[in-house]
């Protein structure tokens, strides 16, 4: 396992320290140190030019002078002195390298300076990783290496912690020793010059030992490789993430209402939740999440079930439930009978169930196995406060035993100081998760939930409700450009209506007008009432500064608002250039709500999405969701669950109910938009009316930046859109017509109804085992893909309206792009047609644009259809009798 290069630098054999000193106290003394006296079984170089030896392990000067080219250079001298020594590590073929010195881009212009030099020998280096500079090092239990300056070694585990922190590191490793969780990887990346956090989560995914991983982050530089690594290893392990710094004062210079309020700590947090991520807001909950989620147990919805002794506790954690949007689980009849036939007559009578201050541990286990066993629970927590009768010793252990009959998460949270500590470490034993307070116990427990439902976004189908959009991207492009000016500069309403309208967004156009006369003119062409709205480059907000008027019913009421508007924005803009005032057609709301729809480009996660509630008081509302394009319908969907005012889109209280269907799908033509335009920087609708008869953009504002290169891998988006330059038509020898196209989530349908129709022996040829497929989790891994890492193009047909899928052809890349694992499937009766030959000649060319690389494939030594398709295609073949496998291998150049 060599992912990115890291395996020298991770699992090293031979490790050269260069820095040393004879004090024992130094950074390089703490590393030595740690180095020959815990128990590492590899070879250990320490380089010091003036000792013969320090701490009886002999010294080299230099390193020309090691008898072996190291795995792993260990740098502790002054940073000045860091460039030369990586210098020498490239030229000796070394191929891991941690710099622990400060001083460089942390310490001003002249560490910046450093860090460039470093970078420059890095990149004349490609095979050497290096982790640092300004870093605590690594630590590896698995084999007994602290490369670090931290004391101690922490007990093996399953999970890895990566840290920009390393003091952070010092206090996570104290706590883990009492709380007996172990790691399978320690590591600081300080400022992350070469490796980081993404190369990490990839190389991590490949490790058997690693089943999850904990980030604590300062900040993201390459956000694509961060997003792709993050959601590939959390499809199958957790990721737990603390942000640090969640309030700098960046959005103060925004041009529009989007730009003020998707602020820094917003798209973080949505990157993270778009990528199945379970975040905790509190440096403490980093420690009591990671001890459910190690569990590896999720909760199917946030409804808890409560068993505690006393009420004030169960009390306390009610609210810090209903405070975070859990739910108190409401308890069966049946399970209300259950616990009638044995507590006491003045017991709770609903969740939380309080068994009273004497409950002994046989009542505790009753009360608990009845509330977990009740399908409107989630999960259980368990409060002991220790009284006389208590005995919290034997309810840990009660409380033990019921966590190996569910699957369900179990909670505990134990009050009190030297009474309870035995019992806890009874209750860590047994792998429940443990907590001093009802309040710890509880955010923990949402912290979990909130992760659920972050990976369920994963695997989410989306209903397919864009059938009808066949925009011309190409086309649509052209248009675009046509339109954008020279210059940063922020469109005219109009302008940006008409772009909306490009992409199939309804608007209302306005018509300018630059006299009285002209507006009333336009008035009585669209009819009354209209709106008028002042026309200035140099005015962004027009409610501000008096320069909108509704509701105007006739030509005298116009002209009235004509000259109290040009009165009042040149009072209060006197500097703004005025060209007009716009006249538009009034839409009434009556029903309807307001809302605003915009897009920034964040300097990290490039173009980021936010819907929510609009209208002039929209930043006091402060009701948003984010979200990163592209969005399918259920990224919408769950965007507009999450505001506050969603209960009034669906027709709260008798209201009628927005079109949220045509709402969705205005929102993923904007998401397209954003996609195919990097010149946007920043984009408002707002109002954008939304009603039982349709959705309406009233008013626009798009500030664009021209002259931005758009590259086919759309690197101005976090994520890589569907990538449509894949999508093409081909003809079968018979003649029929195929559509080759990459799979899409919404494909989930015709992805069942393809492997039902096909055999026991295709579905065994194509997994190597008989499969079982119909099932939504199953299909959604395969239809629901990351398209920077694999694409699956399938062959569809179209007859009488229906849509049908008969082949798939599917390429998944390793982290580092130099391997591509292909595999086909094809319906049993299109099979002997030439499609596979199709599918997999158009797979190769895609493999090729990927770069150069080998592309393998396996199958069955009876497949001989498929054997024989790569043996016609110049594949090299290798039988296994034994195994009955077949191998088979391809080297592809560039196309």
């Amino acid at each position: 396992m060599n992912v990115h290069g890291l395996d020298k630098l991770l699992n090293p054999v031979r490790i050269a320290l260069v820095g040393v000193t004879i004090n024992p106290n130094s950074v390089g003394g703490k590393v030595l140190s740690n180095l020959i006296g815990g128990a590492f079984k590899g070879v250990v170089y320490p380089v010091n030019p003036v000792s013969e030896a320090i701490m009886g392990v002999p010294c080299y000067t230099d390193l020309d002078s090691l008898p072996r080219v190291p795995d792993l250079v260990m740098i502790c001298t002054p940073a000045e002195m860091v460039p030369e020594t990586v210098e020498k590590c490239g030229e000796l073929g070394v191929r891991g390298v941690i710099v622990m010195s400060a001083g460089f881009e942390e310490s001003g212009p002249d560490g910046r300076e450093l860090s460039e030099r470093v970078r420059s020998i890095l990149d004349r280096h490609p095979g050497m990783r290096m982790l640092g500079p300004n870093c605590l090092g690594i630590i590896v239990p698995g084999i007994n290496l602290n490369a670090s300056f931290a004391s101690g070694l922490p007990d093996r585990g399953s999970v890895a912690f990566i840290s920009q922190s390393g003091a952070l590191c010092t206090s996570v490793l104290d706590w883990a020793r009492d709380k007996k969780i172990g790691f399978s990887y320690f590591v600081s990346i300080g400022n992350a010059m070469d490796v980081g956090f993404a190369d990490l989560i990839d190389y991590f995914g490949e490790d058997e030992k690693t089943e999850a991983i904990i980030l604590y982050i300062e900040s993201i530089s390459d956000a694509r490789k961060f997003m792709t690594a993050s959601r590939a290893f959390a499809r199958t392990k957790p990721i737990i993430v603390y942000k640090a710094g969640r309030f700098p004062q960046s959005a103060a210079v925004a041009a529009s209402h989007t730009g003020a309020m998707a602020s820094v700590d917003a798209v973080y947090d949505a990157a993270f939740r778009r990528a199945g991520m379970a975040r905790v807001l509190n440096i403490g909950e980093i420690f009591d999440c990671v001890e459910l989620i190690s569990r590896n147990r999720l909760p199917r919805g946030p409804r808890l079930g409560i068993v505690t002794n006393a009420g004030g506790p169960g009390v306390m954690a009610v609210d810090t439930l209903v405070e975070l949007g859990g739910e108190l689980a409401g308890l069966s009849n049946e399970s209300i009978s259950a616990l009638n036939s044995f507590l006491p007559p003045f017991w709770s009578g609903r969740n939380p169930v309080d068994v009273l201050g004497d409950a002994n541990p046989k009542r505790y286990e009753r009360a608990a196995e009845v509330v977990l066993a009740d399908s409107n629970v989630d999960a259980l927590l368990v409060i002991l406060t220790p009284q006389a009768m208590t005995r919290p010793d034997r309810v840990a252990s009660a409380v033990g035993k019921l966590t190996e009959t569910t699957r369900k998460p179990v909670l505990a949270a134990w009050l009190g100081g030297e009474s309870v500590r035995e019992s806890m470490a009874v209750l860590v034993e047994a792998g429940v998760a443990t907590y001093s307070t009802p309040e710890q116990a509880v955010r923990a427990f949402m912290t979990l939930v909130d992760y659920a439902d972050n990976l369920e976004d994963l695997y989410e189908t989306p209903k397919d409700i864009l059938a009808d959009f066949s925009g011309d991207q190409e086309r649509m492009r052209k248009e675009f450009l046509s339109r954008v000016p020279s210059g940063d500069t922020m469109l005219s309403e109009t302008e940006s209506k008409a772009l909306l309208d490009l992409y199939g967004i309804p608007v209302t156009m306005p018509e300018l007008a630059a006299t009285p006369e002209e507006a009333i003119a336009s008035a009585s062409r669209i009819g009354y009432p209209v709106v008028l709205k002042v026309h200035s480059p140099d005015i962004t907000h027009k409610t501000e500064v008096g320069g909108v008027a509704v509701g105007i019913e006739s030509a005298e009421a116009l002209e009235e608002a004509w000259a109290g508007m040009m009165e009042t924005v040149a009072g209060k803009a006197p500097g703004a250039v005025i060209r007009g005032i716009s006249v538009q057609r009034m839409e009434v709301s009556g029903d309807g709500a307001e809302m605003i729809l915009g897009a920034r480009k964040d300097t990290v996660f490039g173009s980021v999405i936010m819907v929510g509630r609009g209208g002039v008081a929209t930043e006091i509302w402060g009701d948003t969701a984010l979200s990163f394009p592209p969005l399918n319908e259920h990224l919408a969907d769950r965007m507009l669950r999450s505001l506050r005012v969603f209960p009034l889109l669906t027709g709260f209280r008798g209201r009628t109910p927005v079109d949220l269907e045509q709402l969705k799908k205005v929102m993923m033509r904007f998401s397209y938009l954003v996609c195919d335009n990097p010149e946007i920087q920043e984009i408002d609708i707002n109002p954008l009316l939304c009603t039982a008869d349709g959705i309406t953009a009233l008013d626009a504002r798009i500030l664009v930046t021209p002259g931005v290169v758009m590259d086919r891998s759309y690197g101005h988006l976090a994520l890589r859109p569907y990538p449509a330059e894949y999508v093409s038509r081909r003809a079968l020898p018979d003649g029929t017509s195929i559509l080759l196209r990459p799979i899409k989530p919404e494909d989930e349908p015709m992805w069942m109804e393809m492997l039902g129709s096909c055999s026991r022996e295709s579905i065994y040829s194509r997994f190597g085992f008989f499969y079982n497929w119909a099932n939504h989790e199953a299909a959604a891994r395969y239809c629901y893909i990351d398209y920077d890492r694999e694409i699956a193009i399938v062959a569809e047909t179209e007859k009488e309206g229906t849509r049908s899928i008969h082949a798939i052809g599917r390429l998944v890349a390793d982290p580092d792009l130099e391997t591509v694992e292909y595999a086909i499937l094809v319906d049993d009766m299109w099979q002997n047609r030439g499609l596979g030959g199709i599918v997999t000649e158009y797979c190769e060319k895609i493999a090729r644009d990927w770069g150069p690389v080998s592309i393998v494939a396996q199958t069955t030594v009876d497949n001989s259809r498929m054997i024989h398709l790569f043996e016609t295609r110049g594949y090299t073949v290798s039988r296994d009798s034994a195994s009955g496998e077949v191998r088979v291998r391809k080297e592809l150049g560039l196309s």
